[in-house]
């Protein structure tokens, strides 16, 4: 059985988590997050429309899209090697849909939630993308 101080510590950081969720973004930005992980042409669209609000949450989104778009990329190039590339592009790929799906999983939620693996290096290398 639980005792009363862990289910009260369990219960406070569900608070916080909720807390940090719904720090102050408008739904603007949280459909411009959204917009950002819809094809290219809605990341195009996210980036310009943050200009004018310069919303960080939206920052954190853009960065996040432009890395997978990036790998993609890069998975495409991989894949004009002969044996190898055929066979790791579309490993490759199947792995980008996944974290493409959990990125707009968290930007539907309004969470800063990085992609795994390469998410916070996303946010490292791209940092000057909406600054």
């Amino acid at each position: 059985m639980e005792s009363q101080e862990s289910r009260q510590s369990k219960n406070f950081s569900d608070i916080e988590t909720t807390t940090e969720r719904s720090i102050s973004i408008s739904d603007k930005e949280k459909s411009n997050g959204i917009i950002a992980y819809i094809t290219i042409i809605g990341f195009i669209v996210a980036f310009v429309q943050n200009q004018e609000i310069k919303s960080e949450y939206v920052n954190y989104h853009v960065r996040q899209m432009l890395g997978l778009i990036c790998l993609s990329i890069g998975s495409t190039v991989v894949g004009f090697i002969p044996l190898l590339g055929w066979i790791a592009s579309p490993i490759i790929l199947i792995g980008l849909v996944i974290f493409w799906i959990m990125g707009l999983i968290g930007a539907l939620n309004g969470e800063r939630k990085p992609v795994p693996i390469v998410g916070e290096q996303f946010q490292e290398w791209f940092k000057g993308v909406g600054a």
